[in-house]
């Protein structure tokens, strides 16, 4: 049974940092594209940023572009969401998901799309503060 476990959320200042991991088991991690998504409340769950096997393909929402940074680790199962310059407007739940079935053959654009993700971890909560 695949797992995707999220950590590194908590409570930060704007203009902050945070570095999120999401750790994969249960799966061949080498084989999964891995995504981050977001939901504020109230509000529709919105991608934030992925990465395909092996890390040659990354893809960026407009707000995640030039402050966040996304990176893969495949001996340790993992993939990193490094958030710098952290806005209030980041404060959501942060999501990982793992695309297995098609991932050799998604596009960048692809990659921003949450129905193609097979496996979804339970989020973890980024709070930053006026």
């Amino acid at each position: 049974q695949v797992h995707l476990v999220e950590s590194g959320g908590g409570l930060v200042q704007a203009g902050g940092s945070l570095r999120l991991s999401c750790v994969a088991s249960g799966v061949r991690f080498r084989n999964l594209g891995i995504g981050w998504f977001r939901q504020a409340p109230g509000q529709e769950r919105e991608f934030v940023a992925a990465i395909n096997l092996r890390g040659e393909k990354t893809a960026y929402s407009e707000s995640a572009e030039g402050r966040f940074t996304i990176s893969r680790i495949d001996a340790l199962n993992t993939v990193y969401l490094q958030m710098n310059s952290l806005k209030p407007e980041d404060t959501a739940v942060y999501y990982c998901a793992g695309d297995q079935w098609g991932a050799p053959s998604r596009t960048t654009q692809d990659m921003k799309g949450p129905v193609l993700y097979d496996y979804w971890g339970q989020g973890t909560q980024v709070t930053v503060s006026v």
